[in-house]
């Protein structure tokens, strides 16, 4: 062989060999890409949530308080002033007010039991069938997959608080009148106003949730078991009620998420007083940093063997 063409062999072959190799991917391509496996993970896991039956009856439970609410109202008449939830006396004279009225009656107990079973399943019930480990695979990693989780939990907030909101709002429509809107400072605001509030509403007390959502993804993070992570957050969700209920606490009740749960009333206010919704989201992202930061080192330091 001459010496050209051994040349060319040659560079035939590193040619070849610079051809197998893969070029390194861009930092920013690299980044796009973990973005995309990212948001591809959150797209499945809040469809796995909402194709579960469970979901769906949660939610039809949350549903049904104001229809039970409205229906009662209807059949027996209003209640005198002062008698039952706040804003009960308010529903015969305007429909608008069945979904405040239900909100009212589900952010002590019913909301925070749907939360709890949400967070809590959340790493707990995937241990429990097997699937964590192959969910880790995926490139987005332990604590990416954590955020994820918490993200759909922050995400079935929302709808559990819109569908007491909504459901209110349709029954109420339905069965009485609807006008315009008197607010706790004695004035009046049009419905279309009214039903903007109600959606501020909605958005607080799902904030309200996030909290306590945080809650649940730290003890979903310490046992296989879910049941046992959901029954530790609802507990503890009655627990702080009870505990600021307690006058002799009251040192501690600004440190409580449950201390603004019903502090929702100030967006009936004109103008609407948005401190009280700014107190409460710094509050629960406190509790969110706190659980949250736990949650994470807890999953990223624990041994997954199913």
């Amino acid at each position: 062989m001459s010496s050209a063409e051994a040349s060319a062999t040659v560079g035939t072959s590193s040619d070849a060999g610079d051809a197998a190799v893969p070029a390194p991917a861009h930092p920013r391509a690299a980044r796009r890409q973990r973005r995309g496996g990212l948001a591809s993970l959150f797209a499945s896991e809040t469809a796995t949530l909402f194709r579960r039956w469970r979901t769906w009856a949660m939610l039809a439970a949350l549903g049904l308080i104001p229809i039970l609410i409205a229906i009662a109202i209807r059949i027996a008449g209003p209640s005198g002033p002062g008698r039952g939830p706040a804003f009960l006396d308010q529903v015969a004279g305007n429909g608008l007010f069945v979904g405040m009225t239900a909100l009212v009656v589900a952010t002590p107990l019913f909301l925070p039991l749907t939360i709890a079973v949400v967070s809590g399943d959340a790493i707990a019930g995937e241990a429990s069938h097997g699937t964590l480990r192959y969910l880790l695979i995926a490139p987005a990693g332990r604590l990416r997959l954590l955020a994820v989780k918490y993200a759909v939990a922050a995400v079935f907030c929302v709808a559990a608080a819109l569908t007491v909101i909504v459901v209110g709002t349709l029954i109420g429509w339905a069965l009485f009148p609807v006008g315009p809107v008197t607010l706790l400072s004695g004035g009046q605001i049009p419905v279309g106003e009214g039903l903007l509030r109600l959606l501020a509403i909605g958005a607080y007390v799902a904030v309200s949730m996030l909290g306590l959502s945080a809650i649940g993804l730290l003890a979903s993070t310490l046992t296989v078991v879910p049941v046992g992570a959901m029954a530790a957050t609802a507990i503890l969700a009655v627990v702080a009620q009870i505990v600021g209920a307690i006058p002799q606490l009251e040192s501690v009740h600004p440190f409580l998420f449950s201390d603004r749960w019903f502090d929702f009333a100030d967006l009936l206010r004109s103008p609407p007083s948005w401190e009280s919704f700014a107190d409460n989201a710094l509050l629960q992202a406190g509790w969110i940093a706190v659980f949250g930061g736990l949650a994470a080192w807890r999953f990223a330091t624990r041994d997954v063997l199913s």
